[in-house]
């Protein structure tokens, strides 16, 4: 069979997908020919594909490094229930599931095998990694490798370990954030011979971004999940006691949330996340520590309390709603504080290096919280890529422009004020002293440097602290204004700043907030055509066979495949094989369970009616039985797979 004929029949089979995304079959193609490979797609865009298929075409085990427990056991229950033999190996797991799986692995059961970095460097498991026939080696968030990355991880340089041991086998890294440093270090670290990489476009089209001032913040995340009481969402804060009170908060409220952060006991960390996983609880309040092993396709919304460190965190973060192509929300909210605090952290911090890398990218995250361009433009260009349109009509500064006032003569005179300061002390002196001198405050540091004597002393009466504060962050962004992350976070005129204060020309800047302000409204639902009776209908039933089988229920189905049959009412298992998302395993498991449900419902809405070009609208063709390639004999294995 013809290459192309064949991975969209395999994809067909066993995912339910008619198409590849951009760049998927490529990646395959590439990896089929035993090519190493980097990958960098944003989430959602179906990276595991791109080794899931390889693993059903080749005759031996893929081997998939991943860095977290619960994304390991995520992806095993998706790939069984598509009829995949996977298992994974790590440290849940007691002695004689170890060894049990370890002799499905040896005999030659299982097509995909997940290990945590950890687990590399163990010499008994390289030694049986030594005994298997081995076709591919994925590394799963491969940006964890890189010191630029924005979750560097030690362990991850054991990898380089494989390359080594393994040199014939071919590598794919893969990763859903990173600049062209990280990539670089990616192919360094892991060895890769590539000569390009494939990088999707980061354009998250059904996200959309809002950032808020965090004044009355937890008023503005109150009002923001009372609009969205069906959906499910997670709300991330800095620390963990900031966890705990807002979930206690939202609680109070009336509002389902569940805390999550590292300092809990594992078991209720394990229980809380299996409940929100199961949609039984729909709001989830965590630290970092959550998410990143988390492939729930439907949430709907993510919003940071907290300011992130840097952009490849929070892209990474929001990216988590929407996963399955659906409408999602963003929210972040913001605040001069956050990024303070911050500071002091990287401050803390070992190395130099560490502080620098982290000063660098604290700087790039405030830019994007305080500039009044499109958020999609901003975070494209981050990574590198330039977003086509002037407006993205999805993001708070496309909907809702702020305001600007002409603010030449307030930049003149915190120019000025920057220069008679070093020109009277002979040094420089940080934003929050600026301020003070342009309001007129009655300091002993002002009065003991002379800096009260100065000629901008209490001119800046027309805007408070807070309104100066915004200015002087906005002259920064202009690079009219240095910020010295070396010498405490000094100002410094830069040299446009210095032509600026000779020529006087007009300049534009976003108007301060006068006023707390009020919760942005976000953007409304985006409308569909399907049949809302039966999605709920279909919803329910998801979820009592989630239950049986003690699996997540986007396992089951996702909410774009519940959506397309709620919209093309199938009445026959051809329908059924045409929804998206419905492979010949889910067709058997749970195809005569959808029909009932379909059935019951149109016999109790008798007006129901298929919407325009469903499935059952058209002649489909049946979708025939493929079978896997049998595996080549090995010594001493037993029950060979041959297919499902």
């Amino acid at each position: 069979m013809e290459q192309g004929k064949r991975l969209k029949s395999v994809l067909k089979e066993f995912f339910g997908y008619d198409e590849f995304r951009p760049l998927q079959e490529e990646i395959i193609v590439e990896a089929l020919a035993k090519k190493d490979v980097l990958a960098v797609l944003p989430t959602g865009a179906g990276k595991s594909l791109c080794f899931q298929i390889p693993s059903l075409i080749n005759e031996g085990t893929t081997i998939v490094i991943s860095p977290l427990i619960a994304l390991m056991k995520d992806q095993v229950d998706v790939l069984s229930a598509n009829g995949i033999p996977a298992t994974f190996l790590n440290s849940s797991l007691s002695p004689d599931e170890l060894r049990r799986r370890r002799n499905q692995i040896l005999s030659g059961q299982i097509r995909i095998l997940y290990l945590s970095p950890e687990r590399i460097a163990l010499t008994q498991l390289a030694e049986e990694t030594k005994a298997l026939s081995i076709d591919l080696i994925a590394v799963d968030e491969a940006h964890c490798i890189s010191e630029w990355g924005h979750d560097f991880r030690p362990e991850y340089r054991h990898l380089a370990a494989l390359r080594r041991d393994l040199p014939q086998v071919p590598m794919m890294a893969l990763t859903a954030t990173a600049t062209e440093r990280v990539r670089a270090d990616i192919v360094s670290a892991l060895g890769l011979d590539i000569q390009q990489p494939f990088i999707g476009s980061f354009d998250r089209k059904n996200l959309t971004y809002r950032i808020d001032d965090k004044q009355n913040g937890f008023k503005k995340i109150l009002a923001f999940l009372e609009s969205r009481r069906d959906q499910s969402g997670i709300i991330y804060c800095h620390s963990r006691s900031g966890v705990e009170r807002l979930a206690t908060k939202l609680q109070q409220h009336g509002i389902q949330a569940l805390p999550y952060h590292a300092g809990l006991d594992r078991d209720v960390r394990s229980r809380h996340q299996d409940r929100f996983i199961r949609d039984e609880c729909p709001v989830m309040c965590a630290t970092i520590a959550f998410g990143m092993g988390i492939d729930k396709p439907n949430v709907r919304f993510v919003v940071h309390q907290d300011l992130p460190k840097n952009i490849e965190s929070y892209y990474q973060e929001t990216g988590r709603a929407g996963r399955d192509g659906l409408r999602s929300d963003c929210l972040l909210l913001y605040s001069v504080g956050d990024a303070t605090k911050h500071r002091l952290f990287i401050d803390e911090k070992a190395s130099a290096q560490e502080q620098t890398i982290a000063r660098e990218q604290l700087e790039q995250m405030i830019h994007f919280s305080e500039s009044d361009r499109c958020r999609r433009a901003l975070l494209l260009e981050y990574f590198g890529e330039t977003y086509p349109e002037a407006s993205c009509d999805s993001c708070d500064n496309c909907l809702d422009p702020k305001a600007t006032f002409d603010g030449s003569v307030p930049a003149l005179k915190v120019l000025s004020c920057i220069y008679r300061v070093y020109q009277h002390s002979g040094f420089a002196v940080g934003l929050n002293h600026i301020v003070e001198i342009l309001t007129g405050a009655k300091t002993e540091k002002l009065r003991r440097w002379g800096h009260d004597s100065l000629s901008t002393y209490n001119i800046g009466t027309e805007f408070g602290r807070s309104g100066w504060s915004h200015l002087i962050r906005q002259l920064i962004h202009h690079k009219l204004v240095q910020q010295d992350p070396n010498r405490f976070n000094t100002l410094h005129l830069t040299p446009q700043g210095t032509t600026f204060l000779r020529e006087k020309p007009k300049l534009a800047l976003i108007q301060p907030p006068q006023r707390p302000g009020s919760a942005s409204p976000s953007l409304p639902a985006s409308s569909d055509d399907f049949d809302p009776e039966l999605f709920d209908r279909l919803r329910t039933e998801r979820k009592r066979l989630a239950s049986e089988r003690g699996v997540p229920a986007y396992v089951i189905f996702s909410d774009v495949t519940l959506r397309h049959i709620a919209r093309a009412y199938p009445t026959t298992t051809e329908d059924l094989l045409e929804i998206h998302g419905i492979g010949a395993a889910k067709l058997k498991d749970y195809g005569e369970l959808i029909l009932d449900c379909v059935r019951e419902h149109q016999s109790q809405s008798p007006a129901s009616e298929p919407a325009a070009n469903s499935p059952s609208q058209r002649l489909p063709e049946r979708i025939s039985k493929l079978g896997i390639t049998k595996r080549r004999p090995q010594a001493g294995a037993q029950d060979r797979f041959v297919g499902p």
